[in-house]
C-alpha cells in the first residue's frame, strides 16, 4: 500500500506516482503549438528580402502609420460603446424590477453563438446602398461605409461579451453592502457610483480587455463595411492572402500584438490581487431601490434599443434566406436553401466534425492541464501556464499566420485532414478550460486524491476516478465554448483552409464578399441553429446526469458549478 502523503505535499507538488508522461505530453503540446508558432512569426517579421532587417516595421510606422491609428481609434470607441451597452444590459438584469429579463438573456445568448459577420451582413441588408431601411423605406442615398459603420457593428457585436461578464460579477457581489449604503443615508446615485460600480470593476475591466483585443483582431467587419477605411487586421489578411507576402503580413500582425499586450499589462496591474468573482453572495428583494429613476430609464432605453435592433437583425438574416433577391425582389423562395443542400452541405458537416473534435480535445486537455498546474508549483509550471495564456491576448490573424509559417512543411495528406484547423482552435481556447479547471480544483480537498493512492491507486486512477468526475463543470464550460468558437470563428483559421478543409464560416465569408445575400443568410441561419442545438443538448445531458446522481455526495459537483459560474 502506498504511503499516505500529507496535505501540504499534496497541494504543493504532484505525487510521485503521477503520470509524468502525461504532464510531459501536455507541456510539449503547449510549447509546440503555442510557443513555436509565436516565435516563428516574430522571426519572419524581421526579415526583408531574405536578410535580417526591420524594414517592414519602418514602413508601417512611416508610410502606413494610418493603419495603426485607425485600428486604435476603432478599438477605443468600440470598447467604450460596447462597455456602455453591456453595462446597461447587466444592470437591467441584476438591478432593476423591469420585466422581460428572460428575453434579454435569450437575445444576448443568441448573439453570443452567432458567426462573426452576422452584424456586418445585417448592416448591409438594412443600411446598405440597397438597404431595407435606408433605400427601400426612407429612400435615402447615403454612404454606409467607413469608420462609423465599423464602430457601430463591432460595438453591437461585442456588447454581449461585456454584458455576460458584468452580469456574472454583479450576481456575485454582496448586495447587503448596497442596502447598508442606502440605510446609512446615501443617495441611490451615490450607492451606484461608490458601491455597485467599484464592486463590478473586475467584470468591467475584463470586458474592456476582451472587447479591445477582439476589435483589434477583427478583419471581416472593416473589410465588408469599412470602405476605404483600412485597419491593421484587414491589411494583414490582404497581404497574406492577396500577395502572399508573409514577412510583411507577419510584421503587421506583430504590430497588432503590441497594443494588445500593453492593454493586457494594464489589465494585470489593475486586477492584481482582485478575484474576478466574489465568493459571497447576499440576495436582496429590493433590486429596484439601488438605482435612481433617471438611471433606470436610461438603462431601459439603451437595453431595449439594443434588444430590438438584435431582433431586427436576426429577423433580417432569417428573412434574407427565404426571399429571392434582397432589396429588389422580396418574393418567397427556397432556392438559397437548395443551394446549401447541393453545394455547401459538405462544409457545414466538416465544421460540425471539426468543432466536435476540438471541443472534446480542449475539454480533456484543459482539465488534465488544470490538474497539473493546480497541484504542482514551480518555475516550469508557471512558464507553461504563461505560455498557455498567450492565445488569450494574441489576435486571430497573428495566430493564424503563425501556424501557416510554423507548420507549412506538413504533407498535404495531413493538411487535408483539417489537423491544423482543429489544433489552432483547441489551443486558442485551451486557457478557458485550464482556468475553469483550476478554479473548480481549488475547492476539491486533496485528501480525496490521497485516499485513492492509499488504496493502491496510481496517477491514472486518481485522474480517472477523482479528477474527471469532479471537473465535469469545467469540461462542460470548455466544450461549449470551444464548440461555439470553432463553429463561428474565421480570423485565425482562414489562413489554414485548403479546398479540402473549407468550413461553413469560410463559405459565408466568400458569399458576403461576392454579394450573395441569400446564401450568406442561409449559412448564418444554419450555423446559429446548429450551435444552439448542440450546446443546449450537451448542457442538458450533463445537467440531467448531475441531478440523477446528486444524492451521491462523493460525486456531487453542485458547489463546483456555482463556482464555475
Amino acid at each position: 500500500m502506498a504511503i499516505k502523503q500529507n496535505s501540504k505535499n499534496s497541494i504543493i507538488g504532484a505525487s510521485k506516482d503521477a503520470p509524468f508522461y502525461l504532464y510531459l505530453l501536455l507541456s510539449a503540446g503547449v510549447l509546440i503549438f503555442i510557443l513555436w508558432p509565436t516565435l516563428a512569426i516574430l522571426k519572419e517579421s524581421i526579415f526583408f528580402n531574405g536578410s535580417f532587417s526591420f524594414e517592414h516595421y519602418r514602413n508601417l510606422f512611416t508610410t502606413n502609420r494610418s493603419l495603426l491609428k485607425n485600428s486604435l481609434f476603432v478599438g477605443f470607441w468600440t470598447t467604450i460603446i460596447a462597455l456602455f451597452i453591456g453595462l446597461c444590459c447587466a444592470l437591467y438584469v441584476t438591478h432593476t424590477s423591469f420585466k422581460g429579463k428572460k428575453l434579454v438573456l435569450m437575445v444576448l445568448l443568441l448573439t453570443l453563438i452567432s458567426p462573426p459577420f452576422v452584424s456586418s451582413l445585417a448592416y448591409i441588408m438594412l443600411f446598405g446602398r440597397r438597404g431595407l431601411i435606408t433605400w427601400k423605406i426612407l429612400k435615402l442615398h447615403w454612404n454606409p461605409y467607413g469608420a462609423h459603420g465599423i464602430i457601430m457593428m463591432e460595438s453591437i457585436g461585442l456588447a454581449t461579451i461585456a454584458a455576460f461578464l458584468i452580469i456574472a460579477v454583479l450576481k456575485g457581489i454582496d448586495r447587503s453592502l448596497e442596502q447598508a449604503s442606502l440605510d446609512l443615508g446615501a443617495s441611490k446615485w451615490s450607492t451606484l457610483w461608490h458601491i455597485t460600480l467599484p464592486l463590478a470593476r473586475p467584470g468591467i475591466v475584463t470586458a474592456a480587455l476582451i472587447v479591445f483585443i477582439r476589435s483589434l483582431s477583427d478583419f471581416g467587419t472593416p473589410m465588408f463595411i469599412g470602405g476605404n477605411y483600412n485597419v491593421l487586421a484587414t491589411q494583414a489578411y490582404m497581404t497574406a492572402i492577396g500577395t502572399y507576402n508573409l514577412p510583411k503580413a507577419s510584421a503587421i500582425s506583430t504590430l497588432l500584438v503590441i497594443p494588445a499586450f500593453i492593454v493586457f499589462l494594464i489589465y494585470r496591474k489593475i486586477m492584481a490581487g482582485t478575484p474576478l468573482f466574489s465568493k459571497k453572495t447576499t440576495a436582496t428583494t429590493h433590486e429596484e431601490c439601488s438605482l435612481p429613476s433617471w438611471v433606470s430609464t436610461t438603462i431601459w432605453i439603451v437595453t431595449w434599443s439594443f434588444i430590438l435592433f438584435e431582433l431586427l437583425k436576426y429577423t433580417t438574416i432569417f428573412s434574407g434566406a427565404l426571399v429571392k433577391t434582397w432589396g429588389v425582389n422580396f418574393s418567397f423562395t427556397l432556392h438559397h436553401i437548395q443551394t446549401l443542400k447541393l453545394a455547401k452541405l459538405g462544409s457545414l458537416l466538416r465544421s460540425i466534425k471539426y468543432a466536435t473534435v476540438s471541443a472534446l480535445a480542449a475539454g480533456i486537455m484543459g482539465i488534465a492541464l488544470a490538474w497539473f498546474l493546480g497541484r504542482k508549483k514551480g518555475p516550469f509550471t508557471h512558464a507553461i501556464d504563461f505560455i498557455a495564456d498567450l492565445p488569450f491576448i494574441l489576435p486571430g490573424p497573428f495566430f493564424g499566420i503563425a501556424y501557416l509559417l510554423a507548420f507549412n512543411w506538413m504533407p498535404e495528406a495531413v493538411l487535408g485532414t483539417g489537423f491544423l484547423i482543429v489544433t489552432n482552435c483547441v489551443y486558442r481556447q485551451l486557457t478557458l478550460g485550464v482556468k475553469s479547471g483550476i478554479s473548480v480544483l481549488a475547492q476539491i480537498n486533496p485528501e480525496l486524491e490521497d485516499a485513492v493512492r492509499d488504496q493502491g491507486g496510481k496517477g491514472l486512477h486518481v485522474f480517472k476516478d477523482v479528477i474527471i468526475p469532479l471537473l465535469k463543470p469545467a469540461f462542460l464550460v470548455s466544450f461549449v465554448n470551444t464548440f461555439t468558437f470553432t463553429m463561428t470563428t474565421i480570423g485565425g483559421i482562414i489562413f489554414l483552409i485548403t479546398p479540402y478543409t473549407k468550413v461553413a464560416t469560410a463559405e459565408m465569408f466568400d458569399a458576403i464578399q461576392q454579394g450573395d445575400i441569400g446564401v450568406s443568410s442561409v449559412m448564418a441561419s444554419v450555423i446559429i441553429l446548429v450551435v444552439m442545438i448542440v450546446n443546449v443538448s450537451f448542457s442538458w445531458f450533463f445537467l440531467r446526469k448531475k441531478s440523477i446522481s446528486v444524492h451521491k455526495t462523493e460525486e456531487s459537483y453542485v458547489p463546483s458549478i456555482k463556482a464555475a459560474q
